[in-house]
C-alpha cells in the first residue's frame, strides 16, 4: 500500500476509558466519568420528549441541507441561513477546513497545547504545523502573529482554550484579528462558548461582519448535552461557507441529531441553568485547590486543569481505581496536571475527597 507518510506516523485519537471497562477492570459498582467535558446534567427534557415522539422513517436519508435546524439556529444567532455549515461534531468542520485549505508547501499556526485535532488534520494534509507555546496558560497572540507568513493558510484560536479553560479578551482578540492577513483563514473555536461568564468576552457573531476571513465553530456536544448525537456548526460569511460546502460529506448529520439540536435551541432556560450550575461547580474546585495549595487555571469552560506537581498518570490511576475517570495531562501537554470535567455538586465533592486522599497518601509516603 502506498500510504501517505504522515498517516503512518500519526496515532489515532485515544478516547478515555469507558465506564463499563473501568467497572470490570477494578470490580467497581459505580463509575463517575469526568474526563470528556460532557454535561453532567444531560440534555433538556424537551429533547428527550422530541426523540421519543419521533414518527419519521428511519429508511430515508436525513435532510442534506439541515433545513429545520439551520433556520432555527439562524434565528437564534441573527444570521442568514447561508452563513452556517453543519458537521458531525465541530471535529468534522475542523477536518473540512483542513482538507479545503491545507496542503504541502503551506503552513498553519496554532497555540500549544490546544485542541489536538487542529494539528492532527494538518499533518494528514501534509501542511507545515507551526505551534506557538502558551504563556502562563494563555494564547501568545503576538507570537502567533510573528509565525504567520505568506504561506499561512489557517490560524487556529481556541477560546476558551482546551485544556486550560483560559479565554481571550475582546481587546486582545480585536488587536489580533486586525493584523492577520486577509488571505489567512482565522478559525475561532468556541466549543465552550455557552459556559463563558467573563465580562470582557467578545461577540464572535458580530465580528464575522467585520472580518471576512473569520469562521467561528461551536457545538451541541457540551452545554446542550448532546455529545452522542454529534452536531457541530460553523458561522461565517456566505462566501467562506460556499467554498467549504463542497468538502462536506453529504448527509453528514443524521435525522435524530438534527431534531435533537433544533429542540435543544428552543430551551435556552436549560442552557442558562447549566451555566449557573457549572459556575458553582468550578467554585468547589477553586476552594479545594486554594485549601490544599494546588495550582490551577481559572476556567471559562466546564472543566478545570489542576497541577498536582507529580506524574499526572499517577493521579489519574489513583482516581480511576476509586471510581473517578478524569483526563491525565500527559497527552494534553501538561504532564503534572489532570483535567477534570465539572460534574454535579455530589460528583464534585466525591472526586475532591478522593483527591484529598491521594494528597494525604503522598504525605504518608514521604514520612
Amino acid at each position: 500500500m502506498r500510504w501517505k507518510e504522515q498517516v503512518l506516523v500519526l496515532q489515532p485519537y485515544q478516547p478515555g476509558k469507558s465506564k463499563e471497562e473501568v467497572k470490570k477492570q477494578y470490580g467497581l459498582d459505580e463509575i463517575i466519568k469526568l474526563a470528556s467535558n460532557e454535561n453532567p446534567f444531560g440534555c433538556s427534557e424537551k429533547v428527550v420528549s422530541a426523540i421519543q415522539d419521533f414518527s419519521g422513517s428511519y429508511a430515508l436519508y436525513p435532510d442534506g441541507y439541515t433545513t429545520d435546524l439551520r433556520f432555527e439556529l439562524a434565528e437564534l444567532l441573527k444570521v442568514e441561513a447561508n452563513q452556517l455549515i453543519f458537521g458531525n461534531g465541530s471535529d468534522e468542520i475542523i477536518q473540512i477546513i483542513a482538507r479545503a485549505l491545507l496542503r504541502p508547501g503551506y503552513n498553519t499556526v496554532m497555540a500549544s497545547p490546544t485542541f489536538p485535532q487542529y494539528k492532527h488534520n494538518a499533518v494528514i494534509e501534509g501542511a507545515e504545523v507551526r505551534e506557538v507555546p502558551l504563556i502562563e496558560g494563555e494564547h501568545d497572540l503576538e507570537g502567533m502573529l510573528a509565525a504567520i507568513d505568506d504561506k499561512t493558510n489557517v490560524v487556529w484560536v481556541c477560546s476558551p482554550n482546551n485544556p486550560t479553560g483560559t479565554y481571550i479578551s475582546n481587546h486582545k482578540l480585536l488587536s489580533f484579528l486586525e493584523r492577520v492577513p486577509e488571505e489567512t483563514l482565522i478559525v475561532l473555536d468556541e466549543a465552550y462558548f455557552e459556559y463563558v461568564v467573563a465580562d470582557d468576552y467578545y461577540d464572535a457573531v458580530e465580528l464575522i461582519e467585520t472580518y471576512k476571513n473569520l469562521i467561528v465553530l461551536r457545538t451541541f456536544s457540551k452545554i446542550y448535552g448532546l455529545a452522542s448525537f454529534r452536531v457541530g456548526y460553523g458561522i461565517s460569511n456566505s462566501d467562506i461557507i460556499r467554498s467549504l460546502e463542497p468538502v462536506r460529506e453529504p448527509f453528514n448529520t443524521n435525522t435524530l441529531a438534527q431534531l435533537a439540536a433544533k429542540t435543544a435551541i428552543q430551551d435556552q432556560e436549560y442552557v442558562k441553568k447549566c451555566r449557573e450550575l457549572n459556575r458553582k461547580g468550578l467554585e468547589q474546585f477553586y476552594s479545594f485547590c486554594n485549601e490544599v495549595g494546588l495550582s490551577y487555571s481559572l476556567s471559562q469552560g466546564n472543566f478545570i486543569l489542576i497541577d498536582f506537581e507529580v506524574d499526572s498518570n499517577e493521579v489519574f490511576q489513583y482516581l480511576m481505581e476509586r471510581g473517578f475517570i478524569v483526563r491525565s495531562g500527559k497527552a494534553l501537554g501538561f504532564p503534572t496536571s489532570i483535567r477534570v470535567t465539572v460534574g454535579s455538586e455530589e460528583q464534585n465533592n466525591g472526586v475532591i475527597e478522593v483527591m484529598k486522599e491521594f494528597l494525604q497518601s503522598r504525605v504518608t509516603l514521604t514520612k
